[in-house]
């Protein structure tokens, strides 16, 4: 079962581990990223960031291969990507429905080239935009925050900075 749903930038870290799961009790961890997936060492390394969970470091083609035992599962996981183009993937292009979370939490989305920021760390290109745009469209709340007390909104108080379709 999915009892979290998070798009961070760093995918596996302190925060994700130590504050988020205090607000979303969790087993494990399921992280999607082609890139970490494929990387040992990355691989070793968020696996290290959360060594009393389980952690699962998996391909976007592995994980639409096991998407059906992780919503069977009795255990609770977090599912993260690393960019919301990734989640957007999974939850509009693969139809997948993580349990009864309709809140996708945007965590870190550092300053890149062509990105506009809407808040302390947290910046998006025009791509990543649509992503969200499609992401609401299919009846999620996209909240933006780094951690619950520091959140900065909703897509929607975001939408009108980007030409959208």
């Amino acid at each position: 079962m999915i009892s979290f749903v998070r798009i961070d930038d760093r995918m596996i870290h302190g925060q994700t581990v130590t504050r988020w799961s205090r607000e979303y009790p969790c087993d494990g961890i399921v992280a999607v990223n082609d890139v970490a997936a494929s990387n040992p060492v990355l691989k070793a390394a968020y696996k290290g960031a959360a060594p009393d969970k389980k952690i699962f470091v998996w391909t976007m083609d592995h994980f639409n291969e096991k998407k059906d035992s992780v919503l069977s599962s009795k255990s609770n996981y977090f599912l993260i990507t690393k960019n919301p183009l990734d989640m957007k993937h999974i939850l509009v292009d693969l139809d997948f429905k993580p349990s009864d979370v309709k809140t996708v939490v945007v965590g870190p989305c550092n300053d890149r080239p062509g990105t506009v920021k809407l808040g302390n760390n947290q910046s998006i290109t025009q791509e990543e935009a649509q992503a969200f745009e499609d992401i609401e469209n299919k009846g999620y709340d996209v909240w933006f925050a780094l951690i619950k007390e520091a959140a900065i909104g909703h897509w929607p108080d975001f939408r009108g900075k980007f030409d959208l379709k």
